[in-house]
């Protein structure tokens, strides 16, 4: 397995070499670059527009600063701790070869405590300021993330980012719950909506890297079957994802422009699913990162209108 190709290669962040003379800046930069910064902008995405359906309206704004700042912090430390776990695997592929682990930017010891750090921290910013419903469900996240995912699940099987997806929908119970103190139907058919759309948005992307993947010996679903069997599952989660974005309308009340957002580019994810799909069956080259694009437009789009509906009247 993994271990026997990669744990032979010394710790790429040595004593030796870590942040020797590194300015301040750069410094500062390495310890942001571990929080994965782009996954941060999916959190903002997913989070504010729940916000204001759970309030059916603009929410206090206070709130919503709290909540996506412990958020950021929540996330921040999964991805930390993530980094930390994978360091040995990072370094042998290209999409993470730079990460600050590997370049020696930052210690492990160092991306350690920064990742125990921004836990503590959030959880104790979301009790604090949203309330023990929001601050629970964070922690839950992280454990989720790093534990189930990355220790347990990445390595493992090729189904790891199917489960260790559901770390990435806890956003949109924190974002409910911190509104209201409580959960409903509401955000778990979110929470579902999100779990449904992980594997078609990042199977494409092991497609992309599949040389990597396997290099690195992690079991992802893009390296270890053909672009025909990673297509077809892209398809079908595509339709499903859809599916569980239309249960929105009858479970939360959407109005016409969430239901026609959610047909609509709906409609243009599952298209764009079928072009990957139907390139691999005729032998063509396939575009997997245009799977990719299209599925965080998507997503953006679609809590865009999340967000819309409820501050209209129609």
């Amino acid at each position: 397995m993994v271990h026997s190709s990669v744990s032979a290669v010394k710790d790429p962040a040595t004593p030796a070499s870590v942040g020797r003379g590194m300015p301040l800046g750069q410094k500062i930069r390495a310890y942001i670059t571990l929080t994965k910064p782009r996954v941060l902008e999916l959190l903002l995405v997913t989070t504010v527009p729940v916000m204001i359906l759970a309030e059916r309206g603009m929410p206090n704004l206070w709130l919503v600063l709290a909540t996506v700042v412990g958020g950021a912090m929540s996330a921040g430390s999964a991805a930390t701790f993530n980094m930390y776990l994978d360091r040995d695997i990072d370094a042998h592929m290209r999409r993470t070869k730079n990460r600050p682990l590997v370049t020696g930017e930052v210690s492990p010891r160092g991306a350690l405590v920064f990742a125990w750090t921004l836990a503590v921290a959030s959880t104790l910013w979301l009790l604090v300021t949203t309330n023990w419903l929001a601050a629970t469900l964070s922690a839950v996240a992280i454990f989720f993330y790093v534990v189930i995912y990355t220790v347990i699940l990445k390595r493992r099987t090729e189904q790891n980012i199917v489960w260790g997806g559901i770390a990435g929908c806890f956003p949109v119970l924190i974002g409910w719950s911190a509104v209201t103190g409580s959960l409903a139907w509401t955000p778990f058919v979110l929470f579902l909506l999100v779990f449904l759309w992980t594997p078609p948005h990042y199977w494409p992307l092991s497609m992309k890297y599949k040389g990597d993947y396997q290099e690195a010996e992690v079991p992802m679903l893009g390296a270890t079957r053909s672009g025909l069997q990673v297509g077809l599952q892209v398809i079908l989660y595509a339709w499903a994802t859809v599916a569980s974005s239309l249960l929105l309308i009858p479970v939360a009340g959407m109005g016409l422009v969430y239901t026609a957002s959610a047909l609509v580019f709906g409609g243009w994810f599952i298209v764009e699913s079928h072009v990957l799909y139907n390139r691999a069956v005729r032998g063509e080259q396939i575009r997997p990162m245009r799977v990719f694009h299209a599925s965080i437009t998507y997503l953006t789009l679609l809590f865009v209108a999340i967000a819309v509906d409820p501050l209209l009247p129609f």
